[in-house]
């Protein structure tokens, strides 16, 4: 089924409304179709943030979305404010600008991460990439968990460029076009996989671990 996503987004907006009303900080949209990068089959990452979130308000969640059409496609982060607020800065440095609000805002993350909690997610990026990498060529040998620790790669890029230069490009297209080097070698083996190539084991294993090794080895506080 084709997903019609401005009016998917209307009914799933108005059915979120209808049962927690004023409860509602924010409703929006993350990942490739938030980027406007999607493909056909691509999930729906909804962010849904409420005053607080209970069992009994997951229950309510699910209920009121079981019958919204591609039903299988929705995921995506569903929490408290208070809970958000006290969240890792790192993690929500990528959270925040990823998301595209749809219905209110998450202007109350604004200050709750700095310069060094985005400099502290790239360094915890590199080091999962560094060693996931180095784990799946010894041990699992799969090309579609090294596509994966790639799709993870472009948002470290992201974190660096913006480290760089203090402006957070969203689409990974738009960001290939100013990256240079083993950077933009790097992100354009994503666009590869998300157009739908195969990872090559050896060779796109060999170009992850230079990169993610060598800008360890640089230091992230370079930037």
């Amino acid at each position: 089924m084709k997903l019609d996503e401005k009016a998917w987004m209307a009914q799933f907006c108005q059915a979120v409304k209808d049962e927690f009303g004023g409860r509602i900080v924010c409703i929006g949209l993350q990942g490739s179709r938030g980027r406007g990068e999607e493909r056909e089959d691509s999930d729906i990452d909804m962010v849904v943030v409420l005053d607080r979130v209970e069992l009994e308000d997951l229950h309510r969640y699910r209920r009121v979305v079981a019958n919204l059409p591609c039903r299988e496609l929705l995921c995506g982060f569903v929490s408290g404010k208070e809970e958000l607020l006290a969240w890792e800065p790192g993690d929500l440095f990528q959270f925040y600008h990823d998301t595209a609000p749809v219905v209110g805002d998450l202007e109350f993350l604004r200050g709750t991460f700095a310069r060094e909690d985005a400099s502290r997610a790239v360094h915890t990026g590199l080091c999962n990439l560094y060693h996931g990498c180095v784990h799946n060529y010894l041990h699992e040998r799969d090309e579609a968990l090294l596509a994966a620790l790639y799709k993870s790669a472009a948002f470290t890029l992201q974190a660096i460029y913006w480290l760089k230069t203090g402006v957070y490009v969203k689409k990974h297209r738009e960001l290939w076009l100013e990256l240079t080097g083993e950077e933009r070698s790097v992100l354009e083996r994503v666009l590869a996989f998300r157009a739908g190539e195969g990872p090559d084991l050896e060779k796109d294993s060999a170009l992850l671990l230079q990169w993610a090794g060598a800008t360890l080895r640089e230091g992230v506080k370079q930037y």
